[in-house]
């Protein structure tokens, strides 16, 4: 191609594009200077695009500045509003507005956390009223229930701390569960009071809060309210409870006796 004609080509393409770059608007080609980054952004660590520098916020194509509002900081994170308010000021409305702050009560430690009420005082509404503990009672660190239990000895009755009364033969648990008190050992509980266990020949105290109180030795089962010896077959031995027995191999079990198999 001669150098003449190479020249009417280049100024032919131009007159063509010419019309497409008039029809942009200037700041459309502002925004992706070389390499497709606009003004304060940055390409991503990762694949193929770009994120706006902290500060920023993508609208249009371009990265604009965000607007925080009066009593607010940025957050320099890539997502969210991009601020938030300052300790003792909470967002309403797109605004930080001061957190009122009632009598007995105490801005919380984190930003737009709200207030808490002072030891002694809860929360009623927009207010924090006194906790009124009753004779033989105490504050608690809990926030649910009441704000106060029980000295040790009493128990919650409505509103007040009542003594719970410990039979004969029995200590008391502290719990806020039950009846406050438990039987002693060999004793059980019957109608509000701890009655003694009977334990019969050949048999001993257990530990279980069922049944009689008391298992029979090895070598004997509960008949009634008596422990009786186990009678066992020839070819039998006393099994793993200790309370009945089982056929030594190869024998098995038939109208109580071993017989083989």
């Amino acid at each position: 191609m001669s150098a003449k004609r190479r020249l009417c080509v280049i100024a032919c393409q131009s007159l063509i594009l010419l019309p497409i770059f008039i029809g942009l608007p200037s700041h459309a080609l502002a925004q992706a200077p070389s390499g497709g980054v606009p003004e304060n952004a940055q390409a991503k660590s990762y694949g193929t695009g770009w994120h706006c520098n902290p500060g920023y916020r993508e609208s249009d194509g371009a990265c604009a500045a965000i607007d925080i509002p009066e009593f607010a900081y940025a957050t320099n994170r890539f997502y969210g509003s991009g601020w938030k308010c300052s300790h003792g000021f909470e967002e309403i409305d797109g605004a930080c507005s001061p957190i009122l702050v009632p009598a007995n009560a105490y801005l919380d430690a984190h930003a737009g956390g709200g207030w808490k009420c002072n030891r002694g005082f809860r929360a009623a509404d927009d207010a924090c009223v006194a906790i009124d503990v009753p004779e033989n009672g105490y504050l608690n660190d809990s926030h649910y229930g009441p704000g106060w239990q029980c000295d040790r000895g009493y128990r919650s009755n409505g509103d007040s701390c009542v003594a719970i009364i410990i039979p004969a033969n029995a200590y008391p648990t502290y719990s806020d569960y039950g009846s406050g008190w438990e039987c002693r050992r060999g004793y059980r509980q019957v109608d509000g009071t701890c009655e003694g266990i009977e334990v019969p020949p050949n048999g001993y105290l257990n530990d279980s809060t069922y049944g009689s109180g008391w298992s029979c030795n090895r070598g004997y089962r509960a008949d009634g309210i008596t422990c009786i010896e186990l009678r066992l077959p020839a070819n039998a031995h006393v099994d793993y409870s200790g309370n009945g027995w089982d056929c030594n191999e190869p024998y098995q079990k038939r109208n109580g006796e071993c017989v083989l198999r």
